[in-house]
Order: structure tokens, then sequence, then C-alpha cells
């Protein structure tokens, strides 16, 4: 596994759309939460990986595995982009990132992107560029955002998340063809649960 990259898994979110329940407590077919699923499959492919939760959440309390690494995010409520700005302040700041070149930012409801997949984008990944898959003509995740870029992803806030820097830098940015459908799903409704448990699926719903 590449050391390059850190993996990101935002999962601070309010996740309204899916109802009364917590989705991130959500359980696949084998019983494990979704959040699980997703931090299973990214330290699959990263050797440096990190979930943003609230800071008034434990990974217990997620049914998240004892070992993942959290960040704790205190205004989670203001939106992605404001979670992303705390949660880089922290990478920023961490020593044993201090050699990372790029960190790709998944969510924390997208467990069905494959490993090989994940594995190419930190391949292609360097300090100057925003990388992202495509899929049938769709941009997807993760988005990795070469190490240049971090200062800027702290000074985001609010919702738009960090959707403006791609928009500022065109010419920095990299979409990736890739056979895997799964860059596209994302788990939002109880509906898009079952979709993901049927033969055919994780499939895009877009």
């Amino acid at each position: 596994m590449s050391e390059r990259v850190v993996a990101v898994i935002m999962a601070a979110g309010s996740s309204r759309r899916f109802g009364e329940q917590d989705k991130r407590r959500a359980l696949l077919a084998g019983g494990e939460t979704l959040l699980n699923a997703s931090f299973a499959r990214a330290i699959e492919a990263f050797t440096h990986c990190r979930v943003v939760l609230r800071d008034t959440e434990t990974p217990a309390h997620l049914g998240l595995a004892e070992h993942a690494p959290v960040i704790g995010v205190a205004h989670a409520e203001r939106g992605l982009g404001t979670s992303l700005a705390e949660a880089f302040a922290t990478l920023a700041g961490d020593p044993s990132l201090a050699d990372v070149q790029a960190a790709a930012i998944l969510l924390g409801d997208m467990p069905a992107i494959r490993a090989d997949t994940l594995h190419r984008l930190q391949h292609m990944a360097d300090t100057a560029h925003i990388i992202r898959p495509r899929h049938a003509g769709l941009a997807g995740h993760p988005v990795l955002f070469g190490r240049d870029f971090w200062p800027a992803l702290t000074r985001l806030d609010g919702d738009s998340g960090a959707r403006q820097l791609i928009h500022q830098h065109p010419e920095r940015y990299q979409e990736i063809e890739v056979d895997d459908p799964g860059i596209l799903l994302d788990i939002d409704t109880p509906a898009d649960l079952r979709h993901l448990a049927t033969p055919t699926g994780g499939g895009a719903r877009r």
C-alpha cells in the first residue's frame, strides 16, 4: 500500500434524507454497519486513514472498528465545508502525515468503491493536482487533493464543500476514467441501501 495519500472519510453529517435512523449505523446484508463497511474498504487501499466524526461521537457508538483513527469536528452542523476545514487543519498539523502528498476525500456512505480503483487513484496522486474518478460520464468519489491545496481546504466554510477549488484551478484538475460504478453509489435513503444489497447493486442511480 502506498503511504503517499491519507484517506479522509467524511461522516459527520446529519443524514436527514435517510429518515430517523442514523444511516451510518444502518446494517448491510453481512451485518456490518454502513460506515464501517466504507472504512474497511478504505483501509484495504490506504496505509493512512482518518474518519471524520462529530466531536461528541465515539467509534463504538457508530459500529466503527475500535482501531479506526478519528478526527472530531466541533461545528459539523454548519455543513460539509466547515467539517472539511476542521479536518484539514488537524491533518496539516499531524506529524505522522508530514510526508503525505495528497488526501483522498471519501464519503462514509460509499462502501461499493473497488479497492483497485482506490489503488489506481492514489498512485496518480501528487502535491500539485486534484484527481477525481469518472464513470459513465459522471464524476464520482473519492476526490484527491494534493497537499498544495490543503491550506485552502482549511478555509472552507458552510456547505459548499471543496467544489469551488476545482472551479478555481481547472488547469490542475484531472478526471480519470474508471470501470467502477461504485464511485457513484452513495447511500442517501433506505431504498439506496436495498439497491446495494441486490445482485445488480453497485451501479449508478443518476
